[in-house]
């Protein structure tokens, strides 16, 4: 398994600490909280400030777009911006260690989360862009200014017609009062008569007024608002003449206006007027509609600003909080799944002992994790059953190899393919198998005779069979179990040897079979030829064809008995007397022997020869040398003769050489004759095999039971310097010890 599982145990051990420690825990938590709501509010007033219309009563709409205010935005947009970094730090981190499974589920939960706020951000962007423009246009427009201005001169032009007419009834209401003069003494009758006048002409309320603002007379009707004295100002200005003085007063709405009355001496006449109640507070809401009107259209650019900002920094509070829940949701998710897959990790590398606590995990996350504990559970408890299965799987596959090995005889386990599943050492030496990894290979690669055998499907198979490897041919006995369609085990043993004693011992018998009927009538048959030949030479006309065939059965009778001879050292091979002897001066004699018997055939001895004690028989070991050495001059002399080649002593046609090495001595005889055969080569040692017309062979059967007697070994091989055969004696230094021999013997082969 690769770190990816412990890399999202770490990251989410991380990110539940770092994280979690700086914006969950603690005064970090409390101090970014406290800014995620600083901001919060500040955006909230901004946006209630910016929202307000122009039109509105008050000065929020300045305000709204006023200097102070932009700046109040900029100032929050860098304290979001600060929130916006750290969160953004915390995200760059993550995404550096993207290839974190627990860092890359942070940055799920984190895009998802912001996609989800974001998204319908943008699209609310759009929709806002283009309606806050067309809003703002609405507003600045030439209707509704054209409104606004008809509405402020409408409420103007109504004032001033209401003056203009008490202008006119100051006038006539002064010119009646000046004919009234003479009942200005009655103040009741003189009042009564305001009344009326305050009647005809529409007003609650008339008054005459002295030159300090006192009331001198006073006509109210029952509509008539309280009484409110004139400025000093309106005074002096109506006393010195002109157009009469005006005020519009507010709760009630009136229109007081007040004139000079010079036939009551230092008098003045005080008209009082009623307005639509809240007209004057509407005339000053449209005045100050007006002002601020023309002040938002001066800052049409800050209020514009203003708005994108508001959005701006709703939008940014939305995103970093969506992070923040991102990050807190995922962390919520991956502390648990850390830990398990923490867990996972150690059970991957062999530990089935972990466990996960799924204490404050969430329901799911904790039902996993419990059947995360129950899997763990049941794998410790397979793994212990498998263990112990296999500990006594290995033990009886040691104790089956451990038989195996120990074996002579060869075995081969094949599967339902035919494919080696097991194979002793035995098999591979019995098949000379230098491979040392066989196990899956097809048996026919290894082994085409057994091959053979297998093919057969049968359920019991024993059967002989010859393996033949660089010219060395083995009879193997094999016998094949379970081979119908299912797995097959072979067993082998090498019975080349008990094949050859069985062969030699009957041999042995018929040759000593031969030469007791044989010779018995040989001596009788000689003798009868000579007689013959003394007594009835003289008496006979064709002598010399007389002598010629008497001369034949002597000779042929001679050559039986040689052969008789022969049967009868094979019959009766003695037993070798051991003696020390050097080996150097026995391959000589045998050497000088040859050159005596066929002096046309070339033999060369590779000198020096290495001076060492032989402990041998000497008689027979000659024998052996001087067989081989006869047989090696006979192949020469056939290969010669068959090509028509001239005998020549300078071409050597025999070489001999003795090494001796890690205590045996090996003679060895190379000939540049017709060679060996290819096939049954390792016959040739059988008695009565031979390749040549007149051979009889006996000859390399008395070299090889020569070998044999004394731990040695006959070898037959092509030649490695000319161009016929290598014949090879190996006998031990000290052949007494035989089961050194025999090791030694075998490891120089």
């Amino acid at each position: 398994m690769t770190d990816a599982p412990a890399s999202l145990a770490d990251a989410a051990a991380a990110d539940e600490r770092p994280w979690l420690g700086r914006l969950a825990e603690g005064p970090a938590r409390n101090v970014f909280i406290s800014a995620y709501v600083l901001a919060v509010l500040v955006t909230a007033a901004a946006i209630w400030l910016v929202v307000a219309t122009p039109g509105a009563t008050g000065g929020g709409a300045q305000a709204a777009a006023s200097q102070a205010v932009l700046f109040v935005l900029i100032g929050n947009l860098l304290l979001i911006g600060g929130l916006a970094l750290v969160v953004g730090a915390r995200v760059l981190r993550l995404a550096q260690r993207r290839r974190d499974p627990g860092a890359r589920l942070h940055l799920r939960f984190v895009t998802i989360f912001s996609v989800v706020a974001v998204a319908p951000a943008i699209l609310v962007a759009l929709v806002f862009g283009v309606l806050v423009n067309r809003g703002v246009d609405q507003w600045f427009s030439q209707n509704v200014q054209a409104a606004v201005e008809n509405g402020a001169d409408i409420g103007r032009a109504y004032i001033s017609d209401v003056s203009g007419q008490m202008d006119a009834d100051l006038a006539t209401i002064g010119d009646q009062l000046t004919g009234a003069r003479p009942l200005f003494g009655n103040r009741i009758q003189f009042s009564d008569a305001l009344v009326q006048a305050a009647e005809i002409f529409g007003y609650p309320a008339i008054y005459i007024l002295d030159g300090e603002g006192q009331v001198l007379a006073r006509g109210e009707t029952a509509a008539a608002p309280p009484y409110l004295a004139p400025p000093r100002s309106a005074l002096e200005a109506a006393a010195e003449g002109g157009a009469p003085p005006q005020e519009v007063t507010e709760n009630p709405d009136v229109v007081r206006s007040v004139s000079a009355l010079p036939a009551y001496g230092d008098a003045f006449l005080y008209l009082v007027r009623p307005l639509e109640p809240g007209l004057v507070a509407r005339m000053k809401n449209g005045d100050q509609s007006i002002q601020a009107y023309r002040e938002a259209q001066d800052s049409r650019a800050r209020i514009q600003a203003a708005f994108a900002l508001s959005y701006l920094e709703t939008v940014l509070l939305v995103l970093v909080g969506a992070v923040w829940l991102g990050m807190s949701a995922a962390s919520a998710i991956s502390g648990p799944i850390g830990r398990l897959v923490r867990a996972a990790d150690q059970v991957a590398s062999g530990d089935l002992d972990a466990r996960v606590d799924s204490t404050g995990a969430p329901g799911e996350i904790a039902m996993l994790s419990q059947a995360f504990n129950r899997m763990t559970g049941d794998l410790q408890d397979q793994q212990t059953a498998l263990k112990a299965a296999s500990d006594d799987a290995q033990a009886r596959s040691r104790f089956i190899e451990t038989v195996l090995s120990g074996v002579s005889a060869g075995v081969i386990g094949l599967d339902r393919k035919g494919r080696i599943s097991a194979i002793n050492d035995s098999a591979a030496h019995l098949l000379a198998i230098t491979d040392s990894d066989l196990n899956g290979r097809p048996l026919a690669d290894v082994s085409p005779e057994l091959s053979e055998l297998v093919k057969r499907a049968e359920a019991h198979i024993e059967e002989d069979i010859d393996v033949s490897r660089d010219g060395d041919t083995r009879r193997l006995r094999v016998r094949i179990e379970g081979g119908v369609g299912g797995e097959m085990v072979l067993t082998f043993d090498d019975i080349t040897r008990l094949v050859t004693a069985q062969r030699n011992a009957a041999w042995r018998d018929v040759a000593r079979r031969i030469a007791h009927e044989i010779k018995n009538p040989l001596t009788p048959i000689q003798l009868s030829a000579e007689r013959l030949r003394r007594k009835y030479r003289g008496q006979v006309d064709e002598v010399e064809v007389f002598d010629r065939c008497t001369d034949t059965i002597i000779r042929q009778v001679g050559d039986i008995g040689r052969m008789v001879d022969e049967f009868s050292a094979f019959a009766r091979m003695p037993a070798p007397r051991f003696a020390p002897e050097n080996p150097a001066e026995l391959l000589r004699q045998a050497v000088f022997a040859q050159r005596v018997a066929a002096p046309d055939i070339g033999v060369t001895l590779m000198e020096p020869l290495p001076h060492t004690s032989l402990s041998c028989d000497g008689r027979m070991v000659g024998q052996a040398l001087t067989n081989i050495l006869k047989n090696a001059g006979e192949a020469v002399q056939a290969r010669r003769a068959a090509q028509g080649m001239t005998f020549d002593r300078a071409t050597p046609g025999v070489i001999a050489r003795l090494t001796v090495e890690e205590g045996l001595a090996c003679f060895t005889i190379e000939d540049d004759g017709v060679g060996l055969p290819e096939k049954d080569r390792d016959r040739l040692t059988e008695p009565y095999v031979t390749t040549r017309e007149k051979g009889t062979g006996l000859g390399l059967a008395i070299v090889k039971r020569i070998c044999e007697d004394h731990n040695g070994e006959l070898r037959l091989a092509d030649a490695e310097t000319l161009k016929g055969a290598r014949v090879r004696l190996v006998f031990p230094l000290d052949p007494t010890g035989k089961a050194a021999a025999r090791e030694r013997v075998a490891a120089a082969e």
